[in-house]
């Protein structure tokens, strides 16, 4: 892919970035590196190698879906000013 100045004085302005002249060079320098790495990886044949879900080949521990805790609902909405089919009743803030 092929990058101007131009194109990253664009960039740099839809970003609402100032840039320097020199700063703007340096910013081309590193994107034209990035993006030859980017075309080393895609000349890579990696025909029959399945992807990876995961850069390290790991699996993650899952408890058991138990419940830990009582159901309190009715004790904690006795507290509760106002209830209604379980639910608590607030005041309206926005109109």
């Amino acid at each position: 892919m092929s990058l101007s100045i131009n194109d990253v004085y664009k960039v740099a302005r839809l970003a609402r970035l100032g840039m320097t002249e020199q700063e703007a060079q340096t910013a081309h320098a590193q994107l034209l590196n990035i993006f030859g790495l980017i075309a080393e990886m895609q000349a890579v044949d990696t025909t029959g190698i399945a992807p990876m879900p995961h850069a390290q080949d790991i699996t993650q521990r899952l408890r058991k879906d138990v419940v830990t805790e009582p159901n309190q609902r009715e004790l904690f909405q006795a507290a509760a000013p106002q209830i209604k089919n379980g639910l608590y009743l607030v005041p309206q803030v926005i109109e």
